[in-house]
């Protein structure tokens, strides 16, 4: 299963979600108004539950209208609380952020993981945190896209794995973020919530009963609280199995996913078999009813409907030879301050750069055929790809990108013209704009680093997006328009500025308005041909300049795979970035398979001469990015 197919599958079980959740609500309004009738003392009739209905019209209408409004409301407001973003969950279970540049080798190993990651895939480097109170070994991810997600794990996880294990864990919670499931898992925490708050006002009730002066008065009282508490337990009781029914296959498909993505079982099951061997297991001392569905393993003792399946099970799909005694030998052999010791010489040899020699920087070669496995699928190529991108880029542009203060200054300066003339006329609006601290900081950066490979802008951009969200939207907005009018200094647009420039705009979007980021669409390819004829159009126009039988060569193979009819005359494309914002605004709105066969038709357009330039590479990574599809590292000419 692909990447499109676990977009549409995550689509499908959100519908599904919503049907639980209405056949649920039904049955605690029925509930609430049988006790509603009942402690009233209204005779229900055995032969006529129309009568009833019908001269209680007034009643159950009420109750049916307030119960199913705090419901409705209480998931609301659950649902609003959680717009900030992964990290607002992190946060509220304990989490400390890791900072980029923090010096402890466990965190600074879990930082270089999910940066390398989160490169290769084609995605923004997600916040960080460590849950500092928990032993267990446990991780999440959360969030509404890409571009508010956040990765959390255990001190535990830290402590008892090492670079593979903890490379399979966090492969794990990546997975997730590509199969749509941080969506679902935060749109099960507001619905859920709005079950749950029914027992929250019975014991609310059975509260405030007790300290009432007349016992015999506060009876009822009592007995509804009691009542409502049932009610709202059995909801719970529901609750808990929407969400096994929606998860457990998941954490199979993810683990799955973790082994393709590291090309290295032994990495996960031997997270999974710390997670066995370990006393604490991954259990968490806080309370993980919300969560628990989140986890990379259960959160908590025993449960009805557990969240994840069994385990062993987990671990023998992954390894076949697993034998169950094996965990107390394992367990004998546990040491959480081994792996600090590693993370050190990890880290001296990443300075040395002994590491990236040892590993190779291999890529991936564009292939139409199977691109759309590679997505949200990236191979361990990629990996390493990115960690060579990563350690390649020099120190200073690095602090600065990772670095609250100076982040919104890394992307000024991928923008500073190559003409001394306009790059002087960019400070001074860089100056205007954020101050003349920031000019220094740009013009510092523009001396210290004169130019910087092609290869390594974008991955510095992503770099610098979580120091980037933590600023205020205010500031945000500004940026973006700052954006544009450096773009526009010298009154053309290259398709690097034109790539920078929308997918930050892009992240910056989703990332204010997470709740509708990455929604998805139902139009088909068919529908919008003429915004499909434009995009590859404008994408062969870029990777064959001034070849006229080259363009039209690549975009009659582009458009025979996506509309299935042969080309006339490609479309001239004329002020192209606003024609392809155009195209990209109504093709964002197709469904899942279709931009699978959108993006395969991308790639042939990219490889009809069998080489891929930079231009096509940078043109074809913002329109994945703006169609909410993460594109992994390629290999450019």
């Amino acid at each position: 299963m692909n990447f499109f197919e676990h977009q549409d599958k995550a689509r499908r079980q959100t519908r599904f979600l919503v049907v639980l959740f209405s056949l649920a609500v039904i049955g605690i309004i029925i509930a609430v108004n049988a006790v509603i009738l009942t402690t009233l003392g209204v005779q229900v009739p055995s032969d006529d539950p129309v009568r009833l209905i019908a001269e209680n019209a007034g009643l159950i209408l009420a109750t049916t209208l307030i119960t199913g409004a705090i419901i409705g409301l209480a998931s609301a407001f659950r649902s609003m609380q959680l717009r900030s973003g992964g990290g607002e969950i992190a946060r509220a279970l304990g989490g400390t952020r890791v900072e980029p540049d923090t010096r402890d080798p466990l965190r600074r190993r879990l930082h270089n993981v999910v940066e390398e990651m989160a490169i290769a895939s084609g995605i923004p480097v997600p916040e960080v945190y460590v849950l500092e109170q928990e032993q267990g070994i446990n991780a999440f991810a959360a969030g509404f896209s890409t571009s508010d997600a956040a990765v959390a794990v255990t001190r535990g996880t830290l402590e008892h794995l090492d670079r593979d294990e903890l490379q399979g864990v966090i492969a794990h919670e990546f997975a997730h973020i590509f199969n749509g499931d941080m969506r679902l898992n935060i749109r099960l925490i507001g619905i859920l919530f709005g079950i749950l708050i029914i027992s929250i006002i019975g014991r609310r009730l059975l509260f405030t009963a007790r300290f009432a002066r007349d016992s015999r008065a506060a009876a009822p009282a009592v007995l509804f609280g009691l009542a409502v508490v049932i009610i709202g337990y059995i909801g719970l009781f529901f609750g808990r199995w929407i969400k096994a029914a929606v998860s457990r296959q998941r954490e199979y498909l993810a683990d799955a996913s973790a082994v393709q993505f590291t090309r290295h079982p032994d990495g996960i099951s031997g997270a999974l078999k710390k997670i066995g061997a370990l006393h604490s297991g991954s259990f968490l001392t806080t309370d993980t009813e919300e969560v628990g569905h989140m986890l990379f393993s259960t959160g908590m003792g025993y449960q009805m409907f557990a969240t994840h399946p069994p385990l062993e099970s987990r671990i023998k799909a992954i390894d076949p030879n697993f034998r169950p005694q094996d965990l107390k030998e394992l367990a004998q052999q546990l040491d959480r301050h081994a792996q600090a010791r590693r993370a050190e010489a990890e880290e001296a040899g990443r300075e040395r750069g002994e590491e990236e020699q040892q590993r190779g920087p291999g890529g991936l070669p564009l292939d139409a055929d199977n691109l759309a496995e590679t997505i949200g699928q990236p191979g361990l190529n990629q990996v390493f790809l990115a960690a060579a991108l990563a350690a390649a880029i020099p120190k200073p542009l690095e602090r600065a990108a990772h670095s609250d203060e100076w982040a919104p200054e890394v992307i000024c300066y991928l923008l500073l013209s190559k003409d001394a003339e306009v790059a002087e006329q960019q400070l001074l609006q860089i100056a205007q704009a954020l101050g003349s601290d920031s000019e220094s900081q740009v013009r510092a950066l523009r001396q210290s680093v004169p130019e910087l490979p092609a290869e390594q802008r974008l991955p510095l951009m992503e770099m610098a997006f979580p120091a980037l969200r933590r600023r205020p939207e205010s500031e945000l907005r500004d940026l973006m328009k700052l954006i544009d009018a450096l773009i526009a200094a010298d009154g053309r647009i290259n398709v690097f500025e034109y790539a920078l420039a929308r997918l930050t705009n892009r992240h910056i979007k989703d990332l204010l308005d997470p709740s509708h980021a990455g929604a998805g669409g139902s139009k088909t390819l068919r529908s919008q041909a003429d915004a499909v004829k434009i995009l590859l159009a404008i994408l062969a126009h870029h990777g064959h300049p001034d070849q006229p039988e080259e363009i039209q060569g690549a975009y009659a193979v582009g458009l025979e795979a996506a509309l299935d009819e042969p080309a006339g005359a490609p479309p001239v494309p004329d002020n192209w970035p606003e024609r392809l914002d155009e195209a990209l605004a109504k093709l964002d709105r197709l469904k899942a398979r279709e931009k699978e066969k959108l993006v395969a038709a991308m790639a042939r357009v990219a490889m009809h001469d069998e080489e891929i330039v930079a231009a096509e590479m940078e043109l074809m990574r913002v329109i994945c990015g703006l169609l909410h599809v993460p594109l992994p590292l390629i290999e450019s000419d």
